[in-house]
């Protein structure tokens, strides 16, 4: 199984959604980076469940614990050990699913292939293992600030039918962090709380899109072929659970254009590559989407599937987001923090050549 990515600086992720806790080895991270848990705090809290109306009402605090890699407050080169203990677990309400494969889920293909599961929340293919992604992501946010005073970014910009125009050339991002569904456009936000809290009386659930930027990033990050920066960036962003679709700049609008329309150029003002060109950073910003599927846990009856290859009528029950790209905005910013920060690292060994 695949627990690890990365180049230079590399995650490797443990832990289940009902085991004692998860957690995340960063290692890779040169000595002497200032490693702020306050700001980690703040990023896991904006990933937690139960942090609003529409998100799941499973209480976890996410108190971290750092165990090794950091001195005074600074990384000491080694790997750094990040623990989230699991402290509001109720695995009775998966009894039920012991022997049901719920649909959209991993349950069973996970089965299939390694011939057993977690039926509990999904185990390790749960989102709950994120968590630790956000930790991790935190201090490469921190090495990348302190570095090349670099900025990510993500806004939800569409839920359902619900969506902005040109959310890349909206004026303030940050507003984003003022409704509780992160997205900076008030009266758009108005209406997607609505759709989020009717799908959610309805036993629905509803998905969608959210927009990243990355500000100040140098010219050169990334490889011409294998490991392309927007290769490299989609990976990440495929390991988020939900995730169906990723694109840069136009992406499949790009698909409708001549050459002449598509082309950057300097006397045009435009970003069409999305900050990326060749696989590699060309100095604007990076700019890029990605689609969610709707949540797949709702009550709502469906036919399933169980484990005897009989077919029979569920409703889920327990504690799910009816929209999950809220929270999924930290876990967005931490995997694209992480890649970035992995080719700062990789581009040292070019660093003569860098202007």
């Amino acid at each position: 199984m695949a627990n690890s990515f990365g180049h230079i600086l590399t995650l490797t992720s443990f832990g289940e959604s009902h085991g004692p806790s998860v957690g995340a080895v960063l290692d890779g991270l040169p000595a002497g980076i200032l490693i702020d848990e306050q700001q980690i705090q703040k990023e896991l809290d904006r990933r937690k469940p139960g942090q609003s109306t529409i998100s799941s009402p499973r209480k976890e605090e996410d108190k971290f614990e750092i165990i090794s890699g950091v001195f005074e407050g600074k990384s000491t080169g080694a790997p750094i050990c990040i623990l989230i203990p699991n402290t509001n677990q109720k695995s009775s309400d998966y009894e039920h699913l012991k022997t049901i494969y719920r649909p959209g889920h991993a349950d069973f293909v996970y089965d299939k292939k390694y011939g057993i599961r977690d039926y509990r929340g999904g185990g390790r293919s749960s989102a709950r293992i994120t968590a630790a992604w956000v930790a991790a992501g935190a201090i490469a946010k921190t090495y990348l600030t302190q570095t090349f005073n670099l900025k990510i970014q993500s806004i939800v910009s569409s839920i359902y039918n619900i969506e902005m125009d040109s959310p890349f050339s909206y004026p303030d991002w940050e507003n984003a962090e003022n409704n509780i569904v992160r997205c900076p456009d008030v009266n758009i936000a108005a209406q997607m709380i609505m759709a989020v809290e009717q799908a959610k009386t309805e036993g629905d659930s509803l998905g969608g899109i959210i927009s990243t930027r990355v500000l100040n990033c140098p010219v050169g990050f990334g490889e011409p072929l294998f490991d392309k920066l927007n290769a490299e960036l989609a990976k990440a962003m495929f390991s988020i659970n939900a995730v169906k679709g990723v694109e840069f700049g136009l992406g499949f609008k790009s698909s409708k254009l001549k050459g002449s329309e598509n082309n950057d150029s300097p006397d045009k003002n435009s970003n069409h590559d999305g900050g990326i060109t060749g696989g590699i950073s060309n100095g604007k910003h990076i700019e890029f989407n990605i689609a969610f599927k709707p949540v797949s846990s709702i009550s709502i009856e469906q036919q399933v599937l169980n484990t005897s290859n009989e077919i029979e009528t569920l409703s889920i029950k327990g504690r799910h987001d009816s929209c999950i790209l809220p929270r999924a905005v930290p876990i967005t910013e931490a995997m694209t923090a992480l890649v970035i920060a992995d080719h700062a690292l990789l581009n040292l060994k070019y660093v003569g050549n860098m202007t």
